[in-house]
């Protein structure tokens, strides 16, 4: 399969000695300087919620970071304000790179393979990209079927936490390591068990992204980007006691959990 390009996503390089400590200690995930597959992570708000999310792969003795493009000046800007006098280089690579996506080995680039079974993310300079295919659906479409939430696609910055995603449940957080930016919050959800909203998959859409999605005549969240008829939501479990009840635009749809969940329908978790 050709790589696919995603202009949605800006790219992000951090070199230098404390490149692994700086990112080891602001955002979730445990991001080492090794090879490897990538590591999906998040930035943080200190109340917990989501400010930026993407994949990050060592290559070339730096760090490989791409986030959504519509919060990369703000995940710029903050960053180098956690750098403060660290012996690092933060490079902006949106004017030289290009992120794309390819589900088969290899590509121009640097590659890293996707840990959420998502194929591959590669990052490339402009002249590799020159020779890959124009952005269309089939990642969106894969991610959907997987039940992988996107910063971006699917919600906003500021919005959701990390379990909201089932970002502990796909190795994008690291409870075994010390703090982090956020990290008080997701330690109190994971151990009173205070994750409400899930990721669901929605088929039948016949709906625009963001519409309601209602179960037994309750709002129990709203859909993320719509391929096909199917999206990825981030819904209330203790609000489905009846799949057959759901409805997007008083219209019947199908919900289903992805392969990875290990929660259910009509969970009614501790609230903080």
């Amino acid at each position: 399969m050709p790589t696919i390009l995603r202009p949605s996503r800006a790219a992000f390089r951090f070199s230098g000695p404390d490149a692994q400590k700086l990112l080891f200690d602001v955002v979730t995930g445990r991001l080492l300087a090794e090879p490897g597959p990538g590591v999906w992570w998040a930035l943080l708000s200190p109340q917990g919620k989501i400010q930026a999310e993407g994949l990050s792969g060592w290559a070339d003795d730096a760090f490989w970071l791409d986030v959504d493009a519509s919060v990369a000046d703000a995940f710029l800007r903050k960053m180098r304000m956690y750098k403060l006098r660290a012996a690092l280089e933060i490079e902006d690579l949106r004017e030289t790179h290009a992120v794309g996506w390819s589900f088969a080995e290899g590509g121009a680039g640097v590659v890293h393979a996707d840990p959420r079974g998502l194929g591959e993310r590669l990052i490339g300079t402009k002249a590799e990209a020159a020779g890959w295919m124009a952005a269309d659906d089939r990642y969106a479409s894969r991610r959907i079927s997987a039940g992988v939430p996107e910063l971006g696609p699917d919600f906003a910055i500021d919005t959701t936490f990390p379990h909201d995603i089932g970002m502990d449940l796909l190795d994008g957080i690291d409870f075994a390591k010390g703090c982090y930016v956020g990290q008080e919050v997701v330690s109190r959800m994971k151990h009173r068990g205070t994750a409400r909203r899930r990721p669901v998959i929605v088929s039948g859409i016949d709906a625009a992204a963001a519409a309601d999605v209602v179960a037994s005549g309750r709002t129990a969240g709203t859909l993320g980007e719509v391929v096909d008829g199917r999206a990825v939501a981030v819904l209330r479990l203790d609000r489905i006691t009846d799949v057959t009840a759901v409805t997007v635009d008083g219209r019947p749809v199908t919900v289903e959990l992805p392969a990875w969940a290990t929660y259910q329908f009509g969970e009614a978790e501790e609230t903080e």
